[in-house]
């Protein structure tokens, strides 16, 4: 059937059809040919250049490479301070050097920083603040009231760097508690992996580290000490006296458990990572529940006032204009 089309016309579509088929399918076999493929010179360029840079990298930190201790001594005035005022019995006791490791500073020179800043700082405070009281203001109060003055500001001085130091621990907590469940995953994954627990903290210190580096430290001191240490379960329990934060105990005790009795320590993981993110969503809520009372006060002052404006002015307006 060719519907009324002329067999010279069929013929001719047939062959036009025929060329183009032989055109495509020749062309397709000899594309690869006729295109030459760059990836390949491509990809020698990248890693030539990678070499390169990897080479300039390293050249440049050995020039300036300078010889790394991980024990960091204390200034000398710090030190003699200490000497001189016998301070150094206080941080015989390990509370102090626990809150300081708390607080991210580890070794004997923060400790020795510290005492000597709790002498120095309460003198500063008072020279400061006598030189503001009596030659500054110049206050027309009497004699008791601004030593009062100086001594509370010296005072001030002397529980500085102790307030300093809780504010500090109390923000590293909450980065920490954070970022914990994340962790707390990932280590019940790599357990369930198969990795031992050394490798499965190496790993997850490795991961976290860029949402939270507290915790990385922190993760990658248990490690050390687990290799180190020759009883684990102290390994275990400083990684939960440095953070002090109840979830990471809990996770430490399932730790020692496992580690002293043989028992399965996935399970334990899973539960403690469920419970750990159930913490965080209520402390979530908690704030969140809190909020409309922490407003109240704001609404009053700030917008209730402009608001009575708004209503009342146009009102006073219109009686002054009827007078």
């Amino acid at each position: 059937m060719n519907f009324g089309i002329p067999t010279s016309e069929i013929e001719v579509l047939t062959a036009i059809s025929a060329a183009v088929s032989v055109f495509a399918a020749t062309l397709l076999v000899s594309w690869p040919y006729l295109i030459r493929d760059h990836l390949g010179a491509r990809m020698t360029q990248v890693a030539n250049e990678r070499e390169r840079i990897r080479l300039r990298e390293r050249t440049r930190m050995n020039a300036q490479r300078k010889p790394a201790s991980l024990r960091s001594e204390p200034k000398k005035l710090y030190r003699e301070i200490v000497d001189r005022f016998n301070l150094a019995r206080q941080a015989e006791s390990g509370d102090l050097a626990k809150m300081l490791s708390m607080a991210g500073f580890r070794g004997q020179s923060p400790v020795v920083t510290y005492l000597a800043a709790r002498v120095i700082t309460p003198l500063v405070m008072c020279v400061l603040a006598a030189f503001y009281v009596f030659i500054v203001l110049q206050l027309q109060h009497p004699l008791a009231v601004k030593l009062a003055i100086v001594l509370a500001v010296s005072l001030l001085g002397y529980y500085g760097p102790w307030l300093f130091i809780k504010n500090k621990i109390t923000k590293r907590q909450t980065v920490i508690r954070r970022a914990w469940p994340d962790a707390l995953d990932l280590l019940l994954i790599c357990v369930e992996c198969g990795m031992s627990i050394e490798s499965a903290f190496r790993k997850v210190s490795e991961e976290i580290g860029s949402q939270c580096t507290e915790l990385a430290e922190e993760l990658s001191l248990t490690t050390a000490e687990l290799s180190y240490l020759p009883d684990r379960r102290k390994a275990y329990e400083n990684l939960g006296e440095r953070t002090g934060l109840d979830g990471i105990k809990g996770v430490v005790t399932s730790l020692i458990q496992a580690e002293k009795y043989g028992t399965p320590l996935g399970h334990s993981l899973r539960v403690l990572a469920q419970e750990n993110r159930d913490m965080r969503m209520s402390e979530a809520e908690k704030k969140a529940a809190a909020l409309p009372p922490k407003l109240t006060v704001p609404m009053i002052v700030f917008f209730l006032p402009v608001l009575f404006a708004v209503i009342i002015t146009p009102a006073v307006i219109q009686i002054m204009a009827m007078q």
